[in-house]
């Protein structure tokens, strides 16, 4: 059941990457779990997962989405990381990262992250221009779905599976 997450950025260069839980899927694409204590590297920086956290990866959507529980050191109540189509095996999951996030917090206030980081690595490491406007029109599409309640956004719907993976344990 356990998948290596690897996340690169434009041109093969390493981001993150730890090792998940597969937990099922569904209609809106594949769940897995991010267990609290879980190490992330290769990125920015390295950092541990200090909750037990579900990431969606869906099927023909150029994101993944991770819901955070309750985690003590940010305020993220949903994450959406912009990138490539993500692949899935029956070993790895892997997806280009392409900057661009769009975060809910916990208290309600809704944005895009990292246009400034979008812009710049367009020109630095020469995206395509189709692949420029797939992940802007993404981006947008994800925004506007969060705002509206969409069901694949839904923090119950995480919860569901959060609880499956904490009762499988």
């Amino acid at each position: 059941d356990l998948l290596a997450g690897r996340y690169t950025k434009w041109g093969g260069r390493r981001h993150h990457g730890a090792s998940l839980v597969y937990l099922g899927a569904d209609q809106h694409g594949h769940w897995l779990a991010d267990p609290a204590g879980n190490h992330w590297s290769g990125g920015p920086a390295e950092f541990t997962s200090k909750a037990d956290n579900i990431l969606l990866v869906p099927v023909e959507r150029g994101f993944t989405a991770m819901f955070y529980d309750a985690h003590p050191v940010v305020p993220f109540a949903i994450y959406v990381d912009i990138a490539t189509i993500p692949e899935l095996t029956a070993t790895t999951v892997t997806a280009v990262d392409l900057d661009l996030d769009v975060i809910l917090e916990v208290d309600g206030r809704l944005f895009i992250d990292d246009e400034d980081e979008f812009a710049e690595n367009q020109v630095a490491y020469g995206y395509p221009a189709d692949v420029i406007a797939t992940a802007e029109a993404e981006c947008q599409q994800v925004y506007d779905e969060i705002r509206s309640g969409a069901a694949h956004f839904d923090p119950e719907l995480a919860a569901i599976w959060r609880e499956r993976f904490r009762s499988r344990r």
